[in-house]
């Protein structure tokens, strides 16, 4: 990883100085880290976000699209998504040791993307299977199948329960929401929702009471309501491509990312109305809230950086050199 271009030092300290109490877990413990998936380096970044220093990088499997870590913060899975050849496996990184320690193989399940680590397991989506698969790292194996019967199965998000999975579907322009019978092994209901044309970037509400969901090809984002599992409004954007939509933890702002219009769009969730549009880099992909509602990361993926953006005064604030194409990115906080 040293090989990568890192954030200079005095914008590591802007940025350990805008966080309260970040600078002082250095000395003492494991401050909050951040991962970053380069996709066309096929390795993942590990950040020391106190310092904004890239400290590791791991190689993973070939196009790795999305990361997640296990809550205490000892595993990460990336999805290898795969290239002109389409990926079937999951890297497992162990981030004690920052290497890669399984190199999970899931023919033939095709083309895994998105991804939810929940209760000890990893949920994730199957493109060109549309279906969702779960893998028990315990067992090594894959235990549980659902199929989605929509085209281009993306991003999957599952609540802490394990009672409700709801994934975005490119090419079936759907949200598809399951939820579990009595039978948890057996019961699955399926409610397809259509929505505008190439739902992408997804977020449920943290109240989990709406799933928003962007467009990419048409410029909307469809609300749903999470309870009727019906679209009760859709907001004309007119984003080029979008590619995510995350809410912040207060749920009170919406941040979507067109990658061709190379900005950020701001919505106020409680009206729905647009507060503002950022520029950044080239081909602004990935978004990752930090728990504590400060600030965001955006992987700005053309011009190989992720920005900071600073979610009270909704500007760019910095920015964290990290590899070539990054897009998904998880959290660890600090210990």
């Amino acid at each position: 990883m040293s090989r990568m271009p890192i954030l200079a030092g005095l914008l590591g300290l802007a940025v350990a100085a805008a966080v309260p109490g970040v600078a002082s877990m250095q000395s003492g413990g494991q401050g909050p880290v951040l991962l970053v998936l380069n996709k066309e380096d096929a390795t993942l970044a590990i950040v020391d976000a106190a310092s904004g220093k890239v400290t590791g990088l791991v190689p993973t499997g070939d196009g790795p699209h999305e990361v997640v870590a296990s809550p205490d913060g000892k595993l990460a899975f990336a999805s290898n998504y795969g290239g002109t050849t389409p990926g079937n496996t999951i890297s497992m990184i162990d981030l004690a040791t920052r290497k890669e320690v399984r190199r999970i193989d899931t023919s033939p399940i095709r083309r895994p993307h998105g991804l939810a680590f929940v209760d000890g397991k990893l949920y994730f989506t199957a493109e060109l299977n549309r279906l969702i698969a779960r893998y028990d790292p315990t067992t090594d194996k894959v235990d549980f199948l659902l199929g989605t019967g929509q085209t281009t199965t993306h991003m999957v998000i599952v609540n802490k329960e394990q009672t409700r999975i709801v994934t975005a579907n490119i090419g079936g322009n759907s949200i598809a929401v399951f939820e579990r019978g009595a039978n948890p092994n057996a019961t699955w209901n399926e409610t397809v929702v259509p929505v505008g044309q190439g739902p992408e970037g997804m977020d449920v509400s943290p109240d989990g009471k709406e799933i928003w969901a962007a467009h990419s090809r048409d410029g909307g984002v469809s609300v749903i309501d999470a309870a009727t599992k019906k679209v009760v409004a859709t907001l004309d954007l007119k984003t080029k491509q979008s590619n995510r939509l995350k809410f912040t933890p207060d749920g009170r702002i919406v941040l979507i990312s067109d990658l061709i219009a190379n900005q950020i769009v701001v919505l106020d969730a409680a009206t729905r109305a647009e507060i503002k549009r950022i520029p950044t880099g080239q081909r602004p992909l990935g978004i990752l809230m930090v728990p504590d509602g400060s600030r965001a990361y955006i992987a700005i993926n053309t011009d190989n950086y992720v920005s900071v953006f600073d979610l009270k005064s909704l500007t760019i604030t910095g920015q964290i050199s990290t590899g070539k194409g990054p897009d998904g990115m998880a959290w660890i906080a600090a210990r």
